[in-house]
Order: structure tokens, then C-alpha cells, then sequence
């Protein structure tokens, strides 16, 4: 020891070969992050396939004889390639089995609708899909290396001749990068590979195996950034429970529950109970509270609770060793041409080896039909034998298409003398001519190579395409305001006098029912507006005079105000809504001068303007000291405006002397066909202008009728909506339905003689296959009808009116043809007169500013018109 302490040269060299331990730690994580990138959690492109799920595959290949192995079974073969536990492999396994396409699986494989997890692996077995057997594995045109302990061989990359990584999607976490790719619909992909391949564009959407509505609006084809919003399917089964048949992508059952019943409890939506009767199928009832309109727990269900969700995508995956941003249409592109390159690689091995067959069945026939084995008789050795059969196939070699080697020479040796003996030359041609048919065959493929690969697409379609038609549905989703459907779950005070606002100030005045996420305006005696958000207890400043809900989208609501300016002290009259705000900031609704404070205000939800009676001083030198005035006489206008002179004089006090009606006239109500909402924003069709007690008439596809208010939280089926307009009671209804029973078309006019809201009433035949084909309310409504008379179809029109009388809705009707109908369709009135819509005005009034947009408060004399003497 002390001989080696002695050595500093030695010591020397040891300094310099060492390794800082930063330096270590830097490699070290690299090392790491790129083991987890490439080895663990981001498929390769070229099968879709992370590294465990390649090799269960490979295992399960190996242990194929078409019949069941138990999980643990194939646990223990995968564990011979993978260098990890058997809880990732029988994870990974559960899984791919759980996906329906690569994986046979019999037993309790858990629910991906329920979350329940599946049995042991001892107890559940799985096999490899006729698919997955089809289209995953060629070991002639894999690419092999070994495995991590260097005994066995694995594959690189499986030749996946089919977009499998875009069919069943992938998530995972690596470090520093993550991948997420959503499932995407079996035959959507097939038939974008085939358009791709006639060389044209393809945009594939996802599609989930548990069903539901998606928006794909923001999807961005699959890049970072983007957005897929997925629904739940919900039904009103009444008037009184909701159920969820369908729930989005990554959400169980006992989850969506959970997110209701957090929701309930939190007051965001009122509900009685939730009951699971899920079993085959989903179904989730929803019991409401009493008075709970069906229509807003729908909004406040996909507004609060995991009935709605947002997914991320992120399409990240390996190509040469490296991690890719593609799109999932690239994906799709990139997957089509190596498929038609694996197609053109067995298309080249299989001309191999026919032409190898074709081959050695020539030689053979000269071989036994020249006798050349005769010549090898008198040979006494091996070099001799060969050379004699090689002497005796000279004159053909020109014949052949390549050389012919000593290994052909052998081959021909070990032809058994029964074989000999038994040679048939019929059969011998006839085995050629069928070899030589499928190499003209393959040599066509090569040739047209690209109508090959959308063959074996279709042919892919047709054998396993059943049973995978598109699960989710596409929808455009309106935005939900969660303010507006969020349920009363607290309650409004207000201590005028000192100026407090808040859900705590029990013992003050209470104000109205809200909820938490609502904002609240509040208008001061000094004059002064302002919006701020609700709290347990806010102060709002003193002497309020009017504090209410405010709604930004609400352009009904209007004030009737009546101030006094401090610097003239004139008494100036306004009418004015409050427009978009920003929170917490003070607007003035006077001119803002030192002494201005508010006489008079009255809020009015629908605009009205009521009468009212001034009193003056009596000191006041005005003639006339008491006066009525109208609001309505003066428009409505920017909150901002000065305003017009109500009188000059002192005012003593102002009484309310009569109420008003509202002065805005009616709404124009539209409804959009794409979401099935009602708006005012004129997105779709024009309804028509409403007013206080106005009633919908919708008709339905299912044959019902159905009369509703004009609420613009009201949802419709817009797949199922055939007709939707103000409702006219005097108006005749005609419509042709199709009765199931006796599969013929019947034509029935009636009056709507019901006065029940929101409930459906069928007025076609009760049978499961009855549909409404067509129907309208115009005067002299027409169909055209195409009727097969023979072998010829004629097509007719039809006055409908003019076939059958008014009668009730419960009629039956008459035939409409008792020739075979084969389709009909409305026809245009042409004294329909053309619907004419109000233009939106250009100019964005202070009605139409956003939170956080600024106003000139700044008077405007135009606004100051004399209203009178006094």
C-alpha cells in the first residue's frame, strides 16, 4: 500500500482520467430520456407498435396453432424479449385486447365503459386475430435483430401492411415528450389509403369505440395545439329524467358519475338521484329536481361535469431512431406507401420463387424424360455423377434464366427412383402452365402495383370491414355559457345603505336567487354604474339604489333614469342599457359634474316604459308644479348620453303614476340547423318575432309534434327536426307519413288542438317502422310523387289540400297512392313569398361593447332636446 502512495506519476494519470460527476449526471439523463423515448413510451411509425406491444405480438405469433393461450402463458413467452415485469407486459396485453383488432380474447377482459378491471392472467386467454395474422406478420420481409440477452431474435418493426397506429391510437409519457394519438374509424382509414393511392387528398377524423358526439372543429389534424371536444349521448326520456347512453373517450362510467354527483353537490345543477343500469349497453339515468327545466341540466351537465371533455392530441412518432411531429393525414400518407412497398416485396419474393420452382420443374422433366439419370449409372464418383448430369442439361441452359449451380446439380440427385418411375409429363406441363399463369399474374401486379394496392384495401374492406362503421358522431357543439345554465346555488343580499353586496349579508336585504359564477351591476344615488363579480361580501359604495344580475348578452334590459346635473341644475331624463363593462370599474350615467345625483330609476327586463308624475318645489317659479311625463316618449340610447331636460326647476319628488309596456317590439327568434339551438345572433333560419306567451311548433321526423317557448336554452335534435316555426293555431298542418304496418304512404291535414308545452304527441301510425316523410303548414302545400305503374315510374304532383279534408290530429288519413311509391319530396309554393331578414347594422352601438371595452362618458349636446317649459 505504501508503494503505491508513492507513485505520483501514477497518481497523476488517475486525476486526469476522472470524470466530473456533473458530467456523469448530464449523460446519464440523456441516456435515459432517449431509453424511454425510443424503448418505452412513442410507437414507431412503421407499425404503430410500442416496443411491449411488438413484442406480445411476436410472442403470440410464435405460440400460434389457432387456438387459445392463457394470458400468463403468453406473459412468460413475451418476457424471453422484454427486459421488464410481467405486470407491464400483462397490462400492455389487456390493453391491445381491449382495443377488438389485433387480439382474440376469451373470459373477463374488465370494461372500458365501467373501468372494471380484467381477471388474472391465469384465468383469461387470448390468440391472434384473423386480421392481425392477414396484415401484421411476414418474416420474409421483416427486419430482424436480437433480443436484449442475445438468445433469441425479434423484429425491429413489424410489417403492418395497414395504418394499424392511426386505427387504435396511443398515448404515452416519455421524458420531455409525450404522445397522444386518438383512434381513428377502420373504414375511414381504408378508404383514405385508397384515395391516397388515386392521388387525393384525405382529411381522417377519430372515432371512439364508446361512441358519443365530437366536434372536430379545432382537431388540427392531430398537432400539437389542437382541440377534440367530446359529449356524451343525452336523451330526455321525460319531462323528469335524462338518460346517457353513450359517454366520451376516457371516461367510465363511475367517473361521469362521480363528476355529476361533485356538480350536484357543489349546486351547479339541481338534480334527485343518478341510477347505473348499465349492463350490455350504457345507461345512465339522471333524475331532476322538481320545476328543472330538462333543456338546461343538458347545458349544465356538458358545462360542469365530465359529460363534456377537452382532449389535447399530440401525433408524435419514431422515424429512424428520432421523435416526429406529423399530422395524422402524413401518418396515413406514410403508412399507404410502405404498404404498397411491403405489397411490392412479397409481390418480388413470390416472383422468386415461382420462377426458382419453374426452374427445378424444367430440370426435372429433362432430368427424367432424356434419361440423364441413366448416364450417372456407370459413374464411381461424386464429381463424376455431377459432371455426367451437368454434360446431359448442356444443351437447355440457354433455356433457363439463370446459371445452374452445383446445389441444382444436387437436388436432382435426390429425386427418389418412385418418382422416377411414376413421372407424368401431363402433369409436370400442367403444374408449369399454373406456374407460369401466376407469375404472369404477379409480373401484371408489379407492373400496376398501385391498382394491386387498392385491391388488397378493398379486399381488407370487404373481409373486416362489418360490424366497424363509424361509432362517434361528428357535431358542430354551441358554446355553452356556464353562468347562464348553472343552477341557483346561493342568494343575494344588499345593505344599501352601506354600500355591501354578497351571498353572506343574511341578516340584510335579500335581493334574488343566483349562482355563484354570476356578475353583479349595482347603480349608485351619486350616479354611478358598476359590474363586479359575485363574493361572499363586496362593497359596491353607498346609497345603492338598484343592484340586480347582470347578463352581458342581455340586450333587453333597460333603465328609466331621471338625475340632476350639479353644475345647471336642470333635471335631465334617459332611457339606456348597460352595454358590455369592465368589472370593477365605475361608470358614470351623468355628466359627471360635482352635485350630480339621481332623482328617479326604474329597471325594466323587457324595455317598458312606465309614467310618471313630477313634483316640483314650491318655490319652483314654473307655472305648473305637477306634471306627468311618459318614458316613452324619448329613445333608448348609449349610456353615455347626456340625456334630454326634463325641467329646469327644483324637483321635489317623482311617483310612479302608471306602469309601462315594453317600447322594443318583439324578438327575432333563429334557429340553427347545425347545433339545433335557437339564437338572436341571425345564425340560420328565420322562426319568426316573438312576444310574451308565443309558442314553437316542431315537428319530428319520428312523426310528434311538439309546442315550446322560445327560450334560447330550448335543444332540438337537428337530425330530426323536419319542420320548426312560430306556432299559428289557426294554421292547417298536412303531412304524408310512411305507416309501417301496411308499408304504404298516408296524407293526413289537421289542426293542432293541444295546449301542453314540451310535450310530444304522435299523429302517424304507432308501428316501430313509421316514419314522417314530409310536412308544412303553407295554404296549398304540393308533393312531387314518383309511382311505379309497371315497369315504368311516373312522377306526379300533388295538391294536398286537395286530396283530404281537415281533420283531427289522431286521424289516420287517407292512401296517398294505390300505385307503389317510391319517393316524394315538398315542392315549393310559388306564392311563398321569399323571407326577408333584418340586416345587421354595421356600426357597433355601446349596447354591443365586450367586457373590458371603454365608453365616452363625455355629454353629447345632440342628446339634449327640451321636453318642456317647466
Amino acid at each position: 500500500m505504501s508503494e503505491e502512495l508513492n507513485k505520483p506519476e501514477d497518481s497523476d494519470q488517475s486525476l486526469h482520467d476522472s470524470v466530473p460527476v456533473t458530467g456523469m449526471y448530464k449523460d446519464w439523463f440523456l441516456d435515459y430520456a432517449s431509453y424511454v423515448i425510443l424503448e418505452r413510451a412513442v410507437p414507431a411509425i412503421e407499425d404503430g407498435l410500442k416496443p411491449v406491444q411488438r413484442r406480445i405480438l411476436h410472442a403470440m405469433k410464435e405460440m400460434d396453432d389457432g387456438r387459445f393461450n392463457k394470458v400468463a402463458n403468453i406473459i412468460g413467452q413475451s418476457m424471453q424479449y422484454h427486459p421488464h415485469g410481467d405486470q407491464s407486459i400483462g397490462d400492455a396485453i389487456v390493453n391491445l385486447g381491449q382495443k377488438e383488432l389485433l387480439i382474440e380474447t376469451q373470459g373477463n377482459w374488465g370494461d372500458v365503459r365501467t373501468g372494471d378491471s380484467a381477471a388474472a392472467a391465469r384465468y383469461i386467454e387470448a390468440r391472434l386475430s384473423k386480421f392481425a395474422l392477414e396484415v401484421v406478420f411476414n418474416p420474409q420481409t421483416t427486419n430482424w435483430q436480437l433480443s436484449y440477452d442475445g438468445r433469441k431474435r425479434e423484429p425491429v418493426t413489424l410489417p403492418v401492411k395497414f395504418p394499424l397506429l392511426l386505427a387504435q391510437g396511443v398515448e404515452g409519457i416519455a421524458v420531455g415528450l409525450s404522445t397522444k394519438i386518438l383512434p381513428h374509424n377502420f373504414i375511414e382509414l381504408i378508404e383514405g389509403s385508397i384515395e391516397i393511392l388515386k392521388g387525393n387528398k384525405t382529411n381522417v377524423l377519430p372515432d371512439f369505440m364508446l361512441g358519443g358526439l365530437a366536434d372536430f372543429s379545432e382537431y388540427n389534424e392531430g398537432l400539437r395545439g389542437g382541440k377534440v371536444k367530446v359529449r356524451a349521448r343525452i336523451e330526455e326520456q321525460d319531462s323528469k329524467v335524462l338518460i346517457i347512453k353513450e359517454i366520451p373517450y376516457g371516461i367510465t362510467t363511475d367517473s361521469l358519475i362521480d363528476s355529476i354527483l361533485k356538480a350536484n353537490d357543489k349546486g351547479k345543477i339541481k338534480i334527485k338521484k343518478v341510477v347505473d343500469n348499465t349492463a350490455k349497453d350504457v345507461e345512465i339515468q339522471i333524475h331532476l329536481a322538481p320545476g328543472v327545466s330538462p333543456d338546461v341540466t343538458i347545458d349544465a351537465l356538458y358545462a360542469f361535469t365530465d359529460c363534456e371533455i377537452s382532449i389535447s392530441p399530440n401525433a408524435c412518432v419514431i422515424i429512424e431512431d428520432k421523435p416526429v411531429f406529423l399530422t395524422v393525414n402524413q401518418i396515413l400518407e406514410y403508412n399507404t406507401k410502405q404498404t404498397k412497398n411491403l405489397l411490392k416485396q412479397e409481390l418480388e419474393i413470390r416472383k422468386a420463387e415461382l420462377m426458382e420452382k419453374l426452374l427445378f420443374s424444367s430440370l426435372e422433366k429433362i432430368f427424367i424424360e432424356n434419361k440423364i439419370y441413366r448416364d450417372i449409372e456407370e459413374c464411381t464418383t461424386w464429381e463424376g455423377v455431377l459432371q455426367a448430369i451437368d454434360a446431359g442439361l448442356e444443351p437447355y441452359k440457354p433455356d433457363f434464366y439463370r446459371e445452374i449451380t452445383q446445389d441444382d446439380l444436387v437436388r436432382l440427385t435426390e429425386i427418389k427412383i418412385k418418382r422416377i418411375s411414376k413421372f407424368d409429363t401431363f402433369k409436370a406441363d400442367e403444374l408449369m402452365r399454373r406456374l407460369q399463369e401466376e407469375l404472369k399474374e404477379v409480373n401484371y401486379n408489379l407492373k400496376h402495383l398501385t391498382e394491386y394496392s387498392i385491391n388488397y384495401y378493398t379486399n381488407l374492406l370487404e373481409k373486416y370491414g362489418k360490424g366497424k362503421e363509424r361509432k362517434t358522431e361528428i357535431r358542430a357543439f354551441d358554446t355553452i355559457q356556464a353562468s347562464v345554465v348553472a343552477a341557483n346555488n346561493a342568494k343575494l343580499y344588499v345593505n344599501r345603505t352601506d354600500g355591501f353586496v354578497g351571498m353572506s349579508l343574511k341578516k340584510d336585504e335579500f335581493v334574488c336567487d343566483c349562482s355563484d359564477l354570476d356578475d353583479i351591476i349595482v347603480i349608485r344615488k351619486d350616479g354611478k354604474m358598476m359590474v363586479s363579480r359575485i363574493q361572499e361580501k363586496n362593497f359596491m359604495g353607498k346609497d345603492i339604489l338598484h343592484v340586480g344580475i347582470y347578463r352581458k348578452s342581455d340586450d333587453r334590459l333597460t333603465f328609466n333614469l331621471i338625475y340632476l346635473d350639479g353644475t345647471s341644475g336642470r333635471a335631465m331624463v334617459k332611457r339606456f342599457q348597460p352595454g358590455g363593462v369592465t368589472r370593477d370599474k365605475e361608470y358614470d350615467l351623468t355628466k359627471g359634474t360635482k352635485g350630480s345625483k339621481a332623482l328617479y330609476l326604474s329597471a325594466n327586463p323587457n324595455g317598458e316604459a312606465e309614467i310618471i308624475t313630477v313634483y316640483l318645489t314650491q318655490g319652483a317659479k314654473a307655472r305648473v308644479k305637477v306634471f306627468d311625463f311618459d318614458f316613452a316618449t324619448i329613445e333608448i340610447k348609449g349610456r353615455g348620453a347626456g340625456g334630454n331636460i326634463l325641467t329646469k326647476y327644483p324637483v321635489r319628488k317623482i311617483q310612479l303614476k302608471m306602469e309601462g309596456v315594453s317600447t322594443l317590439g318583439g324578438l327575432d327568434i333563429y334557429f340553427d340547423p347545425i347545433v339545433g339551438r335557437l339564437n338572436t345572433d341571425q345564425r340560420g333560419k328565420l322562426i319568426g318575432n316573438f312576444l310574451g306567451e308565443d309558442k314553437i311548433l316542431v315537428c319530428y321526423k319520428s312523426g310528434d309534434y311538439e309546442l315550446t317557448n322560445f327560450e334560447l336554452t330550448n335543444r332540438y335534435e337537428p337530425t330530426e327536426v323536419l319542420l320548426i316555426e312560430k306556432f299559428d293555431p289557426e294554421k292547417v298542418v298536412s303531412a304524408v307519413y310512411y305507416d309501417g304496418g301496411s308499408k304504404t304512404f298516408y296524407v293526413k291535414r289537421f289542426l293542432v288542438e293541444t295546449t301542453t308545452m314540451n310535450k310530444k304527441f304522435n299523429f302517424i301510425s304507432d308501428h316501430r317502422s313509421s316514419y314522417l316523410k314530409v310536412v308544412s303548414t303553407d295554404k296549398q302545400p304540393q308533393v312531387s310523387v314518383q309511382i311505379q305503374k309497371g315497369k315504368e315510374i311516373e312522377t306526379v304532383d300533388y295538391d294536398l289540400d286537395m286530396l283530404i279534408d281537415v281533420k283531427g290530429w289522431k286521424a289516420i288519413g287517407n292512401k296517398l297512392s294505390t300505385n307503389t311509391v317510391k319517393d316524394l319530396s315538398l315542392i315549393e309554393p310559388k306564392s311563398k313569398a321569399k323571407s326577408t331578414e333584418t340586416e345587421a347594422k354595421s356600426d357597433k352601438s355601446d349596447d354591443d361593447l365586450e367586457v373590458g371595452s371603454t365608453i365616452d362618458l363625455s355629454p353629447n349636446k345632440d342628446d339634449e332636446e327640451q321636453l318642456g317649459l317647466f
